[in-house]
């Protein structure tokens, strides 16, 4: 019965807390956007080759971060490394121009990610700028890793939290 009295509690909680807390304008989550040179075939291959290059590379340094804001951090510790390493792809594969890498609050449409969607709205997101970046995009999420799903050929352990699991296994356990 006692169990039974802090479930119904928790539940008025979440809805009530749900009910009264304002819809935030800044989300906990930091998208990767990669902007192609332009729509030439080569342009949107080359593109796809520096996101297969950012996801592998930053797989590794993303599977324990725990905050959006750590998160930002490692890219912006990491940007003049890797902006090296997609200019020399660029360079390797005949290309003239170079990248630009920043992080920005930017406006992204709803997008849904396997069982996760994500209103439209302002996101931080960390920007790649091939060449003029006028050609169609790419874009995914780093924090929470959703882009770093299904890399698992390392055995990498990608850790989510969930502080309504944590009270759960606090209350019952």
């Amino acid at each position: 019965m006692k169990k039974f009295i802090y479930v119904i509690c928790l539940v008025m909680f979440v809805i009530v807390g749900a009910l009264c807390v304002p819809q935030k304008e800044e989300y906990d989550y930091l998208r990767l956007h990669i902007r192609a040179n332009s729509n030439s075939a080569v342009d949107q291959s080359v593109k796809y080759e520096i996101k297969a290059f950012l996801v592998e590379y930053l797989t590794p340094e993303f599977c324990n971060i725990e905050s959006k804001e750590k998160a930002i951090q490692v890219v912006e510790e990491k940007s003049v490394e890797l902006s090296k390493k997609c200019d020399q792809i660029l360079r390797n594969k005949g290309f003239n121009y170079s990248v630009n890498i920043k992080v920005s609050n930017e406006y992204f449409p709803t997008r849904t990610y396997s069982n996760t969607t994500l209103e439209s709205g302002y996101y931080d997101a960390v920007i790649v700028e091939l060449g003029e970046a006028e050609g169609d995009n790419w874009w995914c999420v780093m924090y929470p890793p959703l882009c770093f799903v299904n890399k698992n050929e390392n055995n990498i352990q990608i850790k989510y939290k969930s502080k309504i699991a944590e009270w759960f296994d606090y209350l019952f356990n």
